[in-house]
């Protein structure tokens, strides 16, 4: 069994610390959120307009990122480091972004290349998760796991949850403009080298923890987490992983249809605005919420936030004008970061010490794969059910449906009974609760 060196009680998180998770999360996000949106309405807009192979890829690239998880932080417990695996994973990562600019869609507007281009854009996508999800996915948060301690999770959870909401703002901000320019090329060329000076920056502020390489032989820590014994002995663990699998199906439901929602749906070219204003608010309201996570517990602190969700994904439902746009989107986006923050603590807090590696691809399962095989083709078979459809240059385009969101809220809404069982199981000091 791998055996952390460090002290159980609450601590600052440290500026060095502070500043790492700042840096390699921010990066690391703005990679995601091209990974996670714009990837998605790359294949639409410049290649094929199929919301189809728009699922296809975010369920791939889901498995790409899960088993690449499971294998790579089992293998970092197995060798005690982190580090390398961060700061080689982000340089890799960076590579992989910035070979997309050689995909050029100028030649695919005959139907077979169109297919061919779109499976290339697919296959590249899972091979740049590889890198993005052994950097990211699996050492930077079995690293966070390593430095912070259930005191200072709130807080810690607070700036990561937020950097997934300022990178959509810097992303939508300073390069959305080349997207609606039809400039992918630029465009992937800033993303890649930013994500390489992100590697860079890692050799200098990754400190390593102290880790001890686990004794066990690999395929032992490999499946470690799948136990039904590890499962017994850790139940408020995987309650938190279950509604963090709600979370993220309700979540896959309608984001990666978002801005194509906007855009077709409501005919509104100009998202980048409502977008803007919903994440600084989104964003603000969930750096906020760390500290109140920590004063008060965080199954305690989800609830409200879960709540709030719910609100704003049935206002997105019948939201038409700019301006509830921006008030349920602030609900439904800013909620939804609080209660990741949350359950994103709880997990850390229930997994023991020194075997973060080897749970991060568990947690993959439950917050990744599950959620974005799931909720894409749900949200697609929503939207295929109401046949909403219009033409451009002669092809007949998919509109997504604001029955999305209510399919989203469905999901979102089965999280409650989860944190009422982990509230009951930390107020009864239940074996494996967790309170927080």
């Amino acid at each position: 069994m791998a055996t952390l060196i460090n002290k159980q009680t609450a601590a600052p998180l440290g500026a060095r610390t502070a500043a790492a998770l700042l840096v390699m999360g921010l990066f690391g996000q703005v990679a995601w959120t091209i990974e996670n949106m714009y990837f998605n309405v790359f294949l639409y807009n410049a290649i094929l307009p199929d919301t189809g192979l728009i699922a296809l890829m975010v369920a791939l690239s889901a498995v790409a990122a899960t088993l690449t998880t499971l294998f790579m932080g089992a293998l970092s417990d197995r060798l005690g480091k982190r580090k390398a695996f961060i700061v080689a994973g982000y340089l890799m990562w960076g590579l992989s972004i910035l070979a997309f600019r050689f995909i050029s869609p100028g030649n695919t507007m005959l139907a077979e290349g169109a297919r061919r281009a779109a499976l290339l854009v697919v296959a590249l996508d899972c091979v740049m998760t590889f890198f993005g999800s052994t950097a990211n996915d699996a050492a930077f948060n079995a690293w966070v796991t390593d430095v912070t301690l259930p005191g200072n999770r709130g807080r810690a959870q607070g700036i990561l949850n937020t950097l997934p909401l300022i990178s959509m703002l810097l992303v939508f901000g300073a390069l959305d403009p080349l997207t609606q320019a039809g400039r992918w090329a630029d465009f992937f060329t800033i993303v890649g080298v930013a994500t390489l000076i992100a590697g860079i920056l890692g050799l200098i502020l990754i400190r390593e923890p102290s880790v001890q390489p686990a004794r066990e032989p690999y395929l032992p820590v490999l499946l470690h987490g799948f136990s039904l014994s590890v499962i017994r002995q850790n139940i408020g663990l995987y309650a938190a992983l279950l509604g963090l699998l709600m979370h993220g199906i309700a979540a896959q439901a309608y984001m990666p249809y978002l801005i194509i929602y906007i855009q077709t749906g409501l005919g509104i070219t100009n998202y980048a605005l409502i977008l803007g204003a919903v994440l600084l608010g989104a964003a603000a309201l969930t750096l906020a919420y760390g500290p109140l996570i920590d004063r008060i517990g965080k199954t305690r602190a989800a609830i409200p936030a879960v709540i709030l969700g719910l609100a704003g994904l049935l206002g997105m439902s019948v939201s038409t004008s700019v301006p509830a746009l921006i008030a349920a989107g602030f609900a439904m986006i800013g909620g939804s970061m609080a209660a990741a923050a949350c359950l994103n603590g709880l997990v850390q807090d229930g997994i023991p010490a020194g075997q973060a590696g080897r749970f991060q691809g568990v947690r993959m399962i439950f917050s990744v794969l599950l959620p974005m095989v799931i909720g894409p083709f749900l949200g697609n078979a929503v939207i295929k059910g109401s046949a909403r459809t219009y033409v451009e240059l002669g092809l007949a385009k998919q509109v997504p449906t604001p029955a999305i969101f209510l399919v989203g809220a469905a999901v979102l809404a089965l999280m409650l009974p989860v944190l009422w069982i982990l509230e009951r199981r930390g107020k009864a000091g239940g074996r494996g609760s967790m309170a927080g």
